[in-house]
């Protein structure tokens, strides 16, 4: 998909990975690009500096997700891509509060399946649109010290697959962003993390990828390209790449 003229919608644009996409596909020549963000504040400095439109929104919320995509369709047009970006993450293992299993799931996984399911009628009846995931190399590995996270972002790759699957006929592209440690305020204070092991990645680095792979309609978006060589050691011999992980643990975890 090329950007031009499109409307695009990105949650989480406040900042991080968000706001640098937002930045870089401004540069494509969008009708409009749409700012949400439950930081208010933060999602109308980065549309106001790209010239685009802000909304809070809380993708915790289906109710707010759905409130979104109705008014930007009723008083702008038809979403052509919508990134369904915002992501937290929480430390801990099965241990974790059911509360923080709980808001990760819902923010994580479900805020990509709200998006879908509002979403992809609208487009199929249209003959076609995007939807692109920020997942994590997390969700195709895993995620030493943070069981919540590994779970929840492995779940919003097998959605992605899933909706690509079952709704590609229809003109639905799908595309999954799994990138490795990126310098956000999530990462922020975990430089030297297994995360990080390849480098930190500025946001602007990942948004230059994502923009070239939308246009090459890429299923699989990996800004570390050295994720793919790890899936492809982890299902060559998964006994070996549970061995690897164990001494990564260990190295990380003390």
């Amino acid at each position: 998909m090329n950007l031009k003229d499109r409307i695009v919608v990105i949650t989480g644009a406040a900042s991080g990975i968000g706001r640098a996409m937002a930045r870089r596909f401004a540069d494509e020549g969008p009708k409009l690009i749409v700012c949400a963000d439950r930081d208010e504040a933060g999602a109308k400095a980065t549309a106001t500096e790209i010239g685009g439109v802000a909304f809070k929104v809380d993708v915790s919320v289906e109710a707010e997700i759905l409130s979104l995509i109705e008014t930007v369709e009723k008083d702008h047009g038809p979403i052509d891509l919508f990134c369904s970006n915002a992501g937290i993450g929480v430390g801990g293992g099965a241990e974790a509060s059911n509360d923080a299993w709980q808001r990760i799931w819902d923010i994580n996984v479900m805020a990509h399946v709200w998006a879908a399911r509002h979403l992809v009628p609208r487009m199929a009846a249209r003959g076609g649109g995007y939807l692109l995931n920020t997942a994590s190399a997390a969700g195709l590995l895993s995620q030493i010290g943070s069981a919540p996270y590994a779970v929840t972002k492995h779940a919003a790759v097998g959605l992605a697959e899933w909706l690509a699957i079952t709704h590609g006929d229809q003109g639905i592209k799908v595309s999954v962003l799994c990138p490795q440690a990126v310098r956000t305020a999530m990462t922020a204070g975990n430089e030297d993390g297994v995360a990080s092991v390849d480098g930190m990645m500025e946001p602007e680095e990942l948004a230059e990828v994502v923009v070239k792979s939308i246009e090459a309609e890429e299923f699989l978006i990996l800004p570390h390209p050295q994720v793919l060589d790890y899936m492809r050691n982890k299902t060559a011999d998964y006994g070996r790449w549970i061995g690897g992980m164990r001494k990564l643990n260990r190295r990380y975890q003390g």
